[in-house]
């Protein structure tokens, strides 16, 4: 997969098939989307693009409120690279680019640049200066410029439209399971492991600490299965998300996993936490005995976890 950060640069010689949108999380309606644009692109021999951003537009249209994402560029261009996508493109969405009418974004990008023949988007795509663009304005400006349109209807799941936003919201509280339902994936959280304060190590109980890049949305305060991945090679293990208050560190927030029947450094290392399942939430104990056996109760639990799914 070629991945292209400034399509000026990129001249596309070849007729393509857009797939259109943000893309955040990369969950089952957006992998419905990318399959149908991958399979039709090589029934009538055009490459496959998706066109997506550098940043969520939100940023830049709502300043004062960042919307927290799913999933990283780095990620989404790792999941996108496993799924036969030709080519990924990644745009700037800056002042200039958000005043471009629908007709400037049609004219200028899909047809002038990306030499479009097929577009596939979402039930509720919308382009242009102001969203003002929608999917019947896209259907008609195919028409005029010869190139279809597919769009894919909304995916549910238990009545609920699988979308970003609610995703997130199910991430906050916590609620992991729905998020894999919704995803299509466990959700991962990837970050370097710093040196921390070892209290986990004078309880017995080591822990990686990360820290998940600034935009990222992270799950609710509590204790949670997960499993870490490190040199690609899969442990089990727990994660603390919150501030410890048992510890007295001031509500220092930290991102704590202890990997299960591990004992290398992996300090400076990069690791993935999926999380799978939570097991609590945050609690204040009397003391540090009291929280060092509710701990050995938290890998009981994730052990019995483990044991089930072997």
């Amino acid at each position: 997969m070629q991945v292209i950060t400034d399509i000026r640069k990129n001249v596309f010689n070849r007729h393509t098939g857009v797939g259109l949108g943000n893309f955040d999380g990369l969950h089952i309606g957006h992998m419905a989307l990318i399959n149908t644009l991958i399979s039709e692109c090589r029934l009538n021999d055009l490459q496959s693009v998706v066109y997506t951003f550098k940043k969520h537009p939100d940023t830049m249209l709502r300043k004062t409120l960042i919307t927290p994402l799913i999933t990283t560029n780095e990620m989404k261009t790792r999941l996108l690279a496993s799924t036969g996508l030709d080519i990924l493109c990644y745009q700037d969405f800056d002042e200039a680019f958000s005043r471009l009418s629908p007709d400037e974004f049609i004219k200028n990008i899909l047809v002038d640049t990306l030499n479009i023949r097929l577009a596939v988007v979402g039930f509720n795509y919308r382009f242009g200066y102001m969203g003002r663009g929608d999917v019947e304005y896209l259907r008609k400006s195919g028409e005029k410029f010869g190139f279809r349109v597919i769009v894919i209807p909304p995916v549910k799941v238990n009545s609920e439209v699988v979308s970003s936003t609610l995703i997130r919201e199910y991430i906050k509280k916590g609620k992991i399971e729905r998020v894999f339902q919704l995803l299509g994936r466990h959700f991962s959280l990837y970050g370097t492991v710093v040196d921390g304060k070892r209290v986990g190590r004078t309880l017995g109980f080591p822990t990686a600490n990360i820290t998940a890049h600034p935009d990222m949305v992270v799950p609710a305060n509590g204790v949670y299965i997960t499993k870490t991945k490190y040199d690609d090679k899969w442990v089990n293990s727990i994660t603390n998300v919150g501030v410890a208050p048992t510890l007295k560190n001031k509500n220092v927030f930290s991102i704590e996993t202890h990997l299960l029947d591990f004992n290398e450094d992996i300090y400076g290392k990069d690791i993935e936490v999926c999380f799978i399942h939570k097991l609590r939430g945050e609690k204040k104990f009397e003391n540090i005995e009291a929280l060092k056996h509710q701990v050995e109760s938290d890998i009981r639990k994730a052990r019995a976890y483990w044991e089930i799914m072997k």
